[in-house]
């Protein structure tokens, strides 16, 4: 299921590229999303110890805000993560995913979002049936304290909007 609508909000696209996101802003969303998919790599990590791939790429998004790395090779890493995940299934999957969208958000800033709910499904993957939900809420609680103040209500609002497109992991 994708996860970025069309058409593509304004809010996610920075102002040189005709949207109103400032770089600041920008690199604050990559930042916040690394920190999401970081929360639940022990999971892949926990499956695959020795595949760094997803942990690099979360590196590598945290490289990119600090303009060590270009755009082009955080949206490149993106694929390295997506590509640990592809031989493996729930809460490991999950994670990579969650590491390969933070690493996209240099290239679309809306990932942010598939990040955080990614991590969550992870999460929710890796819980006993009967507590999944539950554990889904603590992880969507524990993203949302996360948050910097300056762009806390754009990713609230971001949630609201595409909660259906996101599983309704957001419902918290």
């Amino acid at each position: 299921m994708p996860i970025l609508t069309k058409p593509r909000d304004p809010r996610f696209i920075t102002v040189r590229r005709g949207g109103t996101l400032s770089d600041a802003n920008h690199r604050l969303l990559a930042i916040w999303a690394a920190a999401c998919a970081e929360h639940v790599l022990h999971l892949f990590e926990e499956a695959q110890p020795e595949d760094e791939r997803p942990r690099q790429s979360i590196e590598l998004a945290r490289a990119w805000t600090r303009g060590e790395i270009t755009m082009r090779q955080a949206h490149k890493a993106a694929f390295v993560a997506n590509a640990a995940a592809r031989e493996l299934s729930g809460a490991a999957k999950l994670a990579a995913y969650a590491a390969g969208q933070a690493v996209a958000v240099a290239h679309v800033a809306a990932h942010e979002l598939g990040a955080a709910a990614y991590a969550i499904r992870a999460v929710q993957a890796a819980a006993p049936e009967s507590e999944r939900e539950q554990a889904g809420r603590r992880e969507c609680q524990w993203q949302r304290e996360q948050l910097p103040d300056e762009i806390r209500e754009l990713v609230l609002d971001d949630q609201r909007l595409r909660n259906h497109v996101c599983w309704f992991v957001f419902d918290c």
